[in-house]
């Protein structure tokens, strides 16, 4: 059994998830050992973060997620669902406010559910940070990074936040299985 290595260096789209739902249930079917995401992204849209991080965190492999060198955004979510995370000594990790671009005309009510999933994804956002850095020394306040104040962790913050278990250079090697997810 090999280890697989999905490097994903690309926005957090609908190709984006589905490209690594295939690459990372491909892995499982081929038998591998264990999966390394090497991750470096913007960030993008939240419901396809989100299920990213549900199909990652439900694959019957041990995961491990690293920050090549910057992981923003909605990338945060993603990178929380190794069991094992890691980053670059000179990456960083963003937190700020969410966006959402609406164009053409929005009625009362569809802006009443755009605001209530806004609200939701924040929350939802917040209590996996909260979940997956439970043990921390620091704790993160991801609530007022979302909505006010955005904040970047080199890795020794992120260490600190437990957002990362340790600094280290990437995972790439010649002998292991390696695909790539870039837009």
């Amino acid at each position: 059994m090999a280890l697989h290595i999905i490097h994903f260096t690309g926005p957090v789209t609908a190709s984006t998830c589905s490209q690594l739902i295939e690459k990372a249930t491909l892995a499982v079917q081929q038998g591998a050992s264990g999966l390394v995401v090497n991750i470096a992204t913007m960030g993008g849209e939240c419901s396809y973060g989100f299920t990213m991080y549900n199909v990652l965190r439900s694959l019957p492999i041990p995961v491990h997620t690293h920050n090549l060198g910057t992981v923003e955004s909605m990338g945060n979510i993603i990178f929380l669902a190794g069991e094992r995370r890691t980053a670059c000594p000179h990456s960083k990790f963003l937190f700020h406010p969410f966006h959402w671009h609406v164009q053409g005309a929005v009625d009362h009510s569809r802006m009443s559910e755009y605001a209530m999933s806004l609200d939701y994804d924040l929350q939802l956002y917040a209590r996996i940070v909260a979940e997956r850095t439970q043990e921390a020394r620091e704790k993160l306040e991801t609530e007022r990074y979302l909505t006010a104040e955005p904040r970047i962790l080199d890795p020794q913050q992120a260490v600190a936040a437990g957002l990362v278990h340790a600094i280290e250079q990437p995972l790439i090697k010649a002998e292991c299985a390696n695909s790539f997810i870039h837009a």
